[in-house]
């Protein structure tokens, strides 16, 4: 079993109380790289606390990162990200969820790669364009910041809607 990558050995056996046959990648006890984990796994009130923990913190990661969607740059996705991994350390539902996207996330990067460069660049002026708006419309809705250097906030002011 590979618990690096998060793949497993179609050989093993489904953990106790699983009959859907998926094989739970991090799940057990014994096959944690991490001692401190083990212990935690091997007590059955531990793991209840640590999962209900680990819980919490995904959740919480993950509606932060519906919280800041909006802001200007990569916004939430980092956010979510990193609430589903945290999640998916503890939870094979999760586990699926997250290979499943990073699966998409290859097919994307695959098919960009075989597109004309004339496509990629046009993906790439398409993405810097709407960061761009994104920014104008945050800066308008809430002002220029009070620490932008003067350069910066004269810029600012005159770029249309923000002056």
């Amino acid at each position: 079993m590979d618990t690096t990558r998060g793949t497993t050995d179609a050989s093993a056996e489904p953990a106790e109380g699983h009959d859907h046959g998926d094989v739970p990648v991090l799940l057990d006890a014994k096959d944690d790289r991490w001692e401190w984990r083990r212990r935690i796994r091997a007590d059955p009130r531990k793991r209840r606390i640590y999962r209900g923990a680990v819980g919490f913190l995904g959740l919480l990661l993950i509606l932060l990162a519906g919280a800041t969607g909006w802001l200007p740059g990569p916004g939430g996705i980092p956010l979510a990200l990193i609430g589903l991994a945290v999640l998916a350390s503890e939870f094979e539902w999760a586990q699926r969820l997250l290979e499943w996207a990073k699966d998409r996330v290859r097919e994307l990067a695959h098919w960009t790669g075989r597109q004309p460069v004339w496509v990629r660049a046009l993906g790439g002026v398409f993405t810097v364009a709407c960061i761009a708006v994104a920014v104008w419309f945050s800066l308008r809705l809430f002002g220029i910041p009070g620490f932008a250097p003067d350069g910066v906030t004269n810029f600012l002011t005159g770029v249309p809607g923000l002056g």
